[in-house]
């Protein structure tokens, strides 16, 4: 569940505090990219054969973010135990402080848990500091990494959005690999079929479509029997998760950046004519076809609204609409639908993700042990037993995704497959990486609220962008 979405303004505070602290030296990180060398990584101290016993009798401590995917994890702890003779010990913390108890952590060093959750945009902000132990050197010893890991069986574009050379501007997809992607969830349109089929209706394909749906939904589904429905269910609360589901989806789709990047300097511009034209657009269509109070709507919210029929779309991550299609699960299980959303002008169907992630501490005394639990988290058995017994869907290796069991389970749900299968090649982290990556979403998101309100799009996101600029540097 995209249980993410909470404002988070302890974990921003703390999170910059953290980032002001000294720079720490990575134990053991192997800079640079696939090819690189290792510098000094303990992966460099095990060798010989691979062998899933080579750490039996230890304990590996796990902090881990309440979520249907940790659900599966737990379920299956004891198939790790019997292959390696490791321990597992976890906490288990609701995600209102589960950043906070992760981020004060491992700021202090004292390495109270040797692997956890993370999301990858969280990379940017423990990376730098030298708290993410480099993967890469793990992956790329075959002593210490087993054959069926398999590590082309993921989604390039997964494992590229964990990778980073921690310099502000950069790329993903280069540098370390500073986490493991585990589960994820791209952004598309879920829709109510019952009430397309009685208004006539079909998805849009492009985004003046999708303005016109939400308002005709809004004005002519009450008189057609659904009471209270508004057209278009979309994240609006002061918090960085609002930015970066359908916003900004769409907004990558019209060719859109946050950030140009010249010579390693970010300049915001998210005030540029042609995204403060897709603003204006956007807060239009929600004026028009979005809920009453959606200055203060989170995942949560328009989840919901989907799920009970108060909403005849939504445009946010695919779990938020799977986790009510389900059967049994809301009033509206049963008729709801997937599509990708609208293209772009251009024909783009871009798209940005939120990706759990696995990490492992660079402070960690246990850090082999450590590698066999991600290895195996991460690892094919397991991710397909998550994916056909648990609610583990969004699968990071091709092999789950094109598992026969797997689309079995998905293929009650209409368009779902379809639509996975349409967006996954084009769906990756649309944002510029940045430490201050959590702060100027949040103001983003407040811009947003105010464009809402009345006030001018342009001298809005030209304060923003004079205010980040001023924040990046």
């Amino acid at each position: 569940m995209d249980t993410h979405v909470h404002d988070r303004r302890r974990f921003l505070a703390l999170a910059a505090g953290a980032a002001a602290a000294p720079l720490l030296t990575a134990c053991g990180a192997g800079f640079g990219g696939d090819d690189s060398k290792s510098d000094g990584s303990a992966a460099d101290d095990v060798t010989g054969s691979f062998d899933w016993k080579r750490e039996k009798d230890t304990t590996v401590k796990a902090l881990l973010n309440k979520h249907p995917y940790t659900d599966a994890l737990i379920a299956d702890l004891k198939s790790f135990t019997a292959k390696t003779g490791i321990e597992v010990e976890y906490d288990v913390f609701p995600e209102d402080n589960y950043f906070d108890k992760l981020t004060v952590d491992l700021s202090s060093g004292r390495a109270s848990y040797d692997v956890f959750m993370l999301g990858a945009y969280m990379v940017w902000q423990y990376g730098p500091p030298g708290w993410l132990e480099d993967l890469g050197p793990w992956m790329r010893n075959s002593s210490a990494t087993g054959a069926e890991w398999d590590q082309a069986d993921f989604f390039p574009n997964l494992l590229q959005a964990d990778q980073w050379s921690l310099k502000a501007g950069a790329p993903l997809g280069q540098g370390g690999q500073y986490a493991l992607p585990w589960g994820w969830e791209t952004n598309v349109v879920a829709y109510n079929t019952e009430v397309f089929k009685k208004l006539g209706l079909k998805p849009a394909e492009t985004f003046e479509e999708l303005t016109e749906l939400a308002g005709g939904i809004k004005q002519r589904a009450p008189g057609a029997g659904f009471d209270g429905m508004y057209g278009i269910a979309v994240r609006g609360s002061r918090s960085w998760a609002t930015i970066h589901p359908g916003f900004m989806t769409m907004y990558a789709r019209n060719g859109l950046t946050d950030f140009r990047v010249d010579g390693g300097k970010l300049t915001p511009v998210m005030n540029s004519s042609e995204a403060v034209a897709f603003t204006e657009d956007w807060a239009d269509m929600v004026k028009r076809g979005g809920p009453p109070s959606w200055t203060s709507y989170t995942w949560y919210q328009c989840s919901s609204d989907l799920g009970a029929k108060k909403a005849g779309m939504l445009f946010d991550a695919d779990t938020a609409a799977y986790f009510q299609a389900v059967k049994g699960a809301s009033p509206a299980s049963g008729k709801i639908a997937f599509h990708p959303g609208p293209k772009g002008p251009d024909g783009s169907l871009a798209t940005n993700m939120w990706i759990w992630s696995l990490g492992m501490n660079a402070k960690s005394k246990k850090k082999s042990a450590s590698w066999l639990f991600l290895q195996w988290a991460t690892g094919k058995e397991h991710l397909r037993k998550s994916a056909i017994t648990h609610n583990h869907i969004d699968p990071v290796r091709k092999s789950v995704a094109g598992d026969a069991a797997y689309k079995d389970k998905m293929r009650h749900l209409p368009g779902f497959l379809e639509t996975f299968e349409t967006v996954v090649d084009q769906t990756r982290i649309q944002f510029t990486p940045q430490a201050q990556f959590f702060d100027a979403t949040t103001s983003w998101a407040a811009a947003l609220q105010e464009i809402y309100g009345g006030k001018d799009a342009q001298s809005v996101l030209d304060g923003l962008a004079d205010d980040l600029a001023d924040k990046v540097r």
